[in-house]
């Protein structure tokens, strides 16, 4: 048997030992990415881009499926490890205590890198003759979760042109199941087209999607600064014949001021330097490039973001 003086030796040298090691804490970061629910394009964008985050060093990454990007902003403005997908309207708000955030400006909130284009559509059942917006007067519109961006943005387009709706709430998967039993008459939607929940609905019956006329275009710009035009080409939907004209504004994963710069950077790089992003994530894929960071004026970049975007020479919004 080993001396008194030998196991005391050796139960230092373990204890040393296991001081030296790093803690699980230490070896993984624990990120949350909140996202959206069932149904949106967010959810499995934030699903698909986790695998490229979690490489990008001692990160473990959880996706907390949410109401969205309302529900988001206020998720990373109170945590420094948290992201999430966030679409810049309901940014512009955030940042400046307007509109849903009206006196609550959300002044952590840091941008990362781009996401994809979001542009907003209607659906509705073929056999109903429902093909603009002014038909929605008095109808029943399904436009998402309560108090998310597409009923901000119809409820918005409904005062402009004089209509008044009958609003729906719930997830898109729902409002898109709902559609097709002609439970609801319409589905206002906004993502990366072709939009999820609307190419639901037209799986389940026959619909027909629709978009703005000119002056509607016209009009919600004027209201929302950072929208810009969109046009959809012929056969973006089953059995599109024709352009569809609507407005459309980006998406970007955000996060808190106080996420350290070395993980910012981190995660910031790993995106935008993967090769095969429409592969692994779809249509939303294609948006993801560090040229498209500059659509954003609405969020300054979280600082180890900019260092990226320098050493890319591409000058950013830092506020």
């Amino acid at each position: 048997m080993p001396s008194r003086r030998r196991t005391l030796q050796l139960v230092a040298a373990l204890g040393a030992s296991a001081l030296a090691r790093p803690t699980l804490s230490q070896q993984a970061e624990v990120l949350r990415f909140a996202s959206a629910g069932p149904g949106s394009a967010f959810l499995p964008y934030a699903r698909g881009l986790t695998p490229v985050l979690a490489a990008a060093g001692p990160f473990t990454v959880e996706v907390q499926e949410t109401k969205g990007s309302i529900e988001n902003l206020g998720l990373i403005e109170g945590s420094s490890r948290t992201i999430g997908t966030v679409f810049l309207g309901s940014a512009y708000e955030a940042a400046n205590g307007s509109g849903f955030a009206a006196g609550r400006r959300h002044g952590k909130v840091r941008a990362l890198f781009p996401m994809y284009e979001t542009s907003f559509q209607a659906a509705a059942l073929t056999a109903v003759p429902l093909r603009a917006a002014r038909d929605l007067d008095g109808k029943r519109v399904g436009v998402g979760p309560a108090n998310g961006p597409a009923e901000a943005y119809f409820v918005a387009l409904a005062e402009l042109i004089g209509i008044k709706p009958i609003i729906v709430n719930g997830t898109p998967a729902d409002l898109a199941a709902q559609l097709a039993r002609a439970e609801i008459d319409a589905l206002w939607q906004g993502a990366v087209v072709p939009i999820p929940s609307l190419v639901d609905a037209g799986a389940k019956a026959p619909v027909t999607v629709f978009g703005l006329s000119d002056g509607e275009v016209a009009a919600m710009r004027q209201r929302y600064p950072f929208m810009a035009e969109a046009v959809l080409a012929p056969g973006t939907y089953k059995g599109q014949e024709g352009a569809i004209k609507s407005v459309a504004a980006w998406n970007f994963v955000l996060a808190n001021a106080d996420l350290t710069d070395g993980t910012a950077y981190a995660l910031t790089k790993a995106v935008l330097e993967v090769p095969d992003l429409a592969t692994r994530l779809g249509p939303p894929g294609r948006g993801t490039s560090a040229i498209q960071a500059r659509t954003n004026t609405v969020v300054p970049f979280h600082p180890g973001a900019v260092r990226y975007y320098r050493e890319r020479g591409i000058q950013v919004f830092e506020g």
